[in-house]
């Protein structure tokens, strides 16, 4: 009988022992916590079960036979969190706020520290917030984030220079140097965090192999603050910049607005050699270029107001202006036969100005439905104005041949628009996470490019090398994504499909070009954390690389006589598959990866022996491939001395077909490397010195094989007046080792070039803190009728 009894009670008793606690973890901003201890204790003090909350903050726990509990909720930035729990009358989830160790202080005293790395399940999070690098500027900040290679300027992630870069998840309408300038105008005070994602989730577009996304930070401050800064830079010659950013906070209303103005001189040297193995010539061009740019203009503007308790609205302006950079060139090239002698020269001179004005403006609505959904609109507008104009005069002395003087003039104009509207939806609870969302952008490009030559006698407009080129295309995406974070492990997936329509008209030779297609982009993420925090993860994404419109244009740029550039309208979009395995522990962070890229897009050149023309050429090769590891580590040796290391081992393949028809392929083991170390030298001045070294081994791209280089850096800031003052000394490149040689050579192509870009300085900056800088004490923000109905 006793056993029939313990069979009809075993589930009574089965059920006593499942029970759960669940559970939200977040800060007093209301932000989510992930990679927060929690800890469960028994009333004799044992450690029960420990766990970290997931990406959305939320921790469950299950299987405890105790009636009554003690949980722990423990991070380095928070104040400790405990509570004793009745577990029998414990039913609705948890919502635990954590607060900093300091809340309530009428004045902001921070010691810089570190900067952060979290790795969660799509993305890792660099975040330099009041860290020791906020000092440097934006673009500073990316060269130094792990996972981000530069060389000469170009940012690469884990090796792909396809990248969409966004600020506050918003498209950037730049690219190469004024993409640079707009970031080396940016505060890195005003960052918040920088978030690399390799494998971007279906709520992102879909173009580029990765997205880098800059966090600024929010105005938090009550009442009003500005800063003052400057910087004089002085390499071969002297730029600076000086600007102001102003600060309102008041009950529902933040505005910020910043200005910059830019000055100074930019130079570059570089050196061609070309060998033509027809005639057993080589032809070398010394090329170095001196520009002036007397106002270089960045404005910010951003305002957000809450309407009430549920609904937050946002407007945000920039705009980056260069109404004139101007300067003239003095080319000298050299002709030397097979006893390497000069047998011809000419020299060209180009004399060139060019303007530029970008424009952007973003509106977003959000709004909470309900304590577990919202729906957020955004809306964005973009502008890119750009006029080029060059004189080219070229004297030319050839062997057998009477002097003479070739002159043509050329006027590019271009003009770029961007549309586009999304809708996004999202509901989670403590385990789960749901996103859905549409979006449609609209692009009109127009590019107009006037040729005018002297080979008549007199300067006359000539028809058959100008050139008019218009683009349109129109883009239509709908996402969804699931996510699942029961505990230890967490998961997501997602799909977006996009449609694009696209058509380009090109006048000269007359050419329409039209293309529809839909794609379907999968991504898929999993992740592991161990009762240790050893964290592992596993992802794959699908992504586009689509040409920029620029590219597409076929009109020829010319350099000088011999010399152009020249996109090709019949692109294709790039197919990127990434997959990526991580690992982090105890700052620990590593990263396998491979990916494949589908008739990729670059610039390439190719001499052309029967006019001796070197042409650079914008179009797509076969295939790529690429497999590596990056690892990351922190190590904080002193408290006053730490030690950064990041180094990125990858092998890359590159196929392309050339000129005589043959598959080629191009190959290279490629190391980058980053190590620098930094001091505290004293603790309350924030008197701060950093040395670091930065190595890239040879590289390639396409046809081109890419020699190694590095810089070596030195950055010091220190604080003066109760703080209100931050001085910066940055050296850059203090041993002049980034210069580069690109080389192309296979079949009968045989040149190559040396670069230079100016890269070893001396800077110095001067930030002065005016106003309300004082945290003041947080009011309580009284539940409006809205927010009581949620």
């Amino acid at each position: 009988m006793y056993k029939f009894l313990i069979f009809l009670c075993l589930p009574v008793l089965i059920l006593s022992q499942q029970r759960k606690i669940e559970g939200t973890v977040v800060n007093t901003q209301n932000e989510k916590l992930p990679l927060v201890s929690v800890e469960i204790y028994n009333l004799q003090n044992i450690l029960i079960k420990k766990i970290t909350t997931n990406e959305s903050g939320g921790f469950t726990l299950e299987g405890i036979s105790e009636k009554s509990v003690k949980l722990i909720i423990k991070d380095l930035e928070y104040t400790q969190f405990e509570k004793d729990l009745d577990l029998e009358r414990q039913e609705a989830p948890l919502q635990i706020v954590l607060k900093k160790e300091i809340q309530e202080i009428q004045e902001v005293v921070m010691t810089k520290q570190k900067p952060v790395i979290k790795r969660k399940i799509d993305r890792l999070e660099f975040n330099v917030e009041n860290s020791n690098i906020s000092s440097l500027n934006a673009w500073e900040i990316l060269k130094k984030t792990p996972g981000i290679t530069a060389s000469n300027d170009v940012l690469a992630i884990k090796g792909s220079q396809s990248i969409l870069v966004t600020i506050n998840d918003k498209k950037v309408m730049l690219t190469g140097d004024e993409l640079k300038n707009l970031l080396e105008n940016t505060q890195g005070e005003e960052v918040k965090s920088v978030e690399v994602i390799t494998n971007p989730p279906a709520r992102y577009e879909a173009s580029g192999s990765a997205v880098l996304n800059i966090v600024m930070k929010k105005n938090k401050v009550e009442g009003y603050r500005g800063i003052l800064s400057s910087k004089y830079v002085q390499t071969q010659y002297a730029k600076g910049v000086a600007g102001i950013s102003q600060y309102y906070k008041k009950d529902k209303l933040s505005l910020m607005g910043s200005y910059f103005l830019g000055s100074g001189t930019y130079y570059r040297e570089g050196t061609d050699y070309v060998n033509y193995v027809e005639d057993k010539t080589r032809w070398v061009s010394t090329m170095n270029r001196k520009d002036r740019n007397k106002s270089q203009n960045t404005l910010n503007f951003n305002v957000e107001y809450e309407i009430d308790s549920l609904t937050n609205v946002s407007l945000n302006y920039s705009g980056f202006f260069s109404p004139k950079s101007f300067g003239t060139y003095h080319v000298p090239t050299l002709i030397y036969n097979s006893q390497n002698n000069v047998e011809s020269n000419y020299i060209t001179i180009n004399d060139h100005e060019s303007r530029s004005i970008n424009n952007s403006l973003s509106f977003q609505v959000e709004r909470k439905l309900n304590k577990k959904s919202k729906l957020t609109w955004t809306n964005y507008f973009a502008g890119n104005n750009a006029r080029k104009y060059q004189n080219v005069i070229t004297a030319l002395n050839f062997a057998g041949g009477i002097p003479k003087e070739n002159n043509f003039v050329t006027h590019d104009k271009s003009n770029v628009q961007l549309y586009s509207t999304q809708a996004d939806y999202q509901w989670k609870n403590s385990i789960w996470e749901w996103e859905s969302g549409a979006k449609y952008s609209f692009v009109k490009t127009n590019s107009q490019l006037e040729f005018s030559d002297n080979e008549n006698g007199q300067l006359q407009y000539r028809g058959d090398k100008s050139n008019a080129f218009d683009y349109k295309e129109h883009n239509f995406g709908l996402y969804s994504s699931l996510a699942y974070n029961p505990g230890k492990w967490n998961f997501k997936a997602g799909l977006r499909a996009e449609k694009t329509d696209l058509e380009g008209v090109v006048s000269e030779p007359y050419e329409v070009n039209k293309n529809s297609y839909w794609k379907l982009f999968p991504t898929l993420y999993a992740q592991y954390t161990t009762e240790s925090n050893h964290q592992f993860g596993l992802s794959y994404g699908k992504r586009i690389s689509r040409p920029s419109y620029s590219w597409l244009n076929p009109a020829k740029s010319y350099y000088n006589l011999f010399s152009y550039f020249q996109g090709d309208p019949k692109l294709k979009a790039t197919i990127i598959h990434n997959l990526n395995f991580t690992y982090s522990w105890k700052e620990w962070n590593l990263d396998l990866y491979y990916r494949k890229e589908i008739y990729p897009s670059m610039e390439i050149s190719y001499q052309e022996p029967s006019t001796n023309s070197l042409i650079y050429h914008f179009t797509n090769i076969e295939k790529g491939q690429a497999y590596g590891v990056s690892v990351y580590k922190n190590f904080q040796i002193k408290p006053w001395w730490s030690l950064s290391v990041s180094e990125n081992l990858e092998h890359n393949e590159n196929y392309f077909v050339g000129i005589d028809g043959i598959l080629y392929k191009n190959k290279v083991w490629n190391l980058s490397s980053d190590v620098s170390t930094s001091f505290t030298l004293d603790k309350s001045s924030d008197w701060k010195l950093e040395i670091g070294h930065r190595y890239n081994s040879p590289s390639i791209q396409g046809t081109f094989r890419i020699s190694g280089s590095s810089t070596t850096y030195l950055v010091m800031n220190k604080k003066f007046f109760n703080k209100k003052l931050d001085a910066s000394l940055f050296f850059s490149d203090i041993f002049k080792t980034s210069k580069e040689k690109i080389s192309t050579r296979y079949a009968n192509q045989d040149n190559y070039f040396l670069d230079y870009r100016d890269t070893q300085s001396v800077s110095v900056s001067l930030k002065y803190n005016f106003g309300n800088q004082a945290v003041k004490n947080a009011k309580t923000i009284k539940k409006t009728t809205e927010q009581d109905r949620l």
